[in-house]
């Protein structure tokens, strides 16, 4: 005798149908991701960053402004100094006093407020309305680095630009584009820029400085420096997609900390070798491991 068989009740067709859908679509996923194979690599994903497009100058230090200190009267010897070179002075400050001849003092005082840059006055020394000037004072404690730019960059300052300024034996400090030369240098193809400086500071003139300009910033993806590859067919990058590398071209823009803009070619949350290399082809089949991972 034949087993006997009867069809599914109707109300249970949903669910057979459903189950048979979940299957498929279990064994389409599966299909798509292939399992990983291959040699490990560090991969990180890209991330936004912004940079800032930095022009740098290079020159001396000089005083915007200079003022000299001498007697109005000839005939007079300096009997007491009471202020000396990198003293910050205030405007009517008494930095010396003279011995008239016909007997009695003269009080010599700050014209300006500022730093006095030096001074040549000594006890018992002469002092002249045309000999040499007693103190040489920076008006305001206002300073200027005049650097030089190539002409490639000079085209992106404009004043009032932020600068930090590094000056030989006295660190960092703010600054900001006061002036743009009008001409370029035609031996050496560089422009002149005045970079303004105000500090209670005494800055030695003629320093050698340098000044890191911000002239602009830009937010891209960024990636390291060392997960970029340049080659006579262009820049790339190398990608994992499905555990198999992918190598793309990017435009590359500014640098900064080890760090490189991509301004095309790659999308915030592409899985990016960190470390590429000749090693690794188109196509070929890697274990990822993320370089955060790796660090534990």
């Amino acid at each position: 005798m034949r087993p006997f068989s009867r069809p599914l009740p109707r109300y249970l067709f949903p669910t057979a149908l459903a189950g048979a859908l979940l299957l498929g679509l279990q064994a389409a996923s599966a299909a798509d991701e292939e399992p990983a194979k291959g040699p490990a690599v560090t991969v990180l994903k890209a991330a936004k960053s912004c940079f800032s497009d930095i022009v740098e100058a290079t020159g001396t230090i000089i005083a915007r402004e200079e003022t000299s200190v001498r007697p109005e009267r000839p005939g007079l010897k300096v009997t007491e100094l009471l202020a000396e070179a990198g003293d910050t002075i205030t405007a009517g400050q008494v930095l010396a006093r003279l011995s008239l001849p016909e007997g009695g003092t003269l009080q010599v005082t700050a014209p300006v407020a500022g730093v006095i840059a030096s001074s040549t006055a000594q006890i018992g020394a002469p002092a002249s309305a045309k000999g040499e000037a007693l103190f040489s004072i920076v008006a305001r404690s206002e300073y200027d680095l005049v650097g030089l730019v190539s002409t490639s960059d000079i085209r992106k300052l404009a004043t009032n630009q932020q600068a930090s300024v590094r000056i030989a034996g006295a660190g960092d400090i703010d600054g900001k584009v006061r002036r743009i030369g009008p001409t370029v240098e035609p031996n050496i193809q560089q422009g002149m820029v005045y970079i303004g400086i105000a500090t209670p500071r005494r800055l030695l003139l003629n320093s050698s400085a340098r000044a890191l300009i911000k002239t602009g910033q830009s937010c891209n993806v960024a990636v390291p420096l060392t997960a970029v590859q340049y080659s006579p067919a262009g820049t790339v990058v190398q990608v994992i997609r499905r555990n198999r590398v992918e190598t793309k071209r990017v435009e590359t823009g500014l640098l900064a900390g080890g760090q490189v803009e991509v301004r095309e070619g790659l999308n915030e949350g592409d899985i990016v070798v960190a470390r590429a290399g000749a090693l690794l082809r188109e196509g070929d089949p890697v274990r990822p491991v993320m370089a955060s991972a790796e660090k534990k």
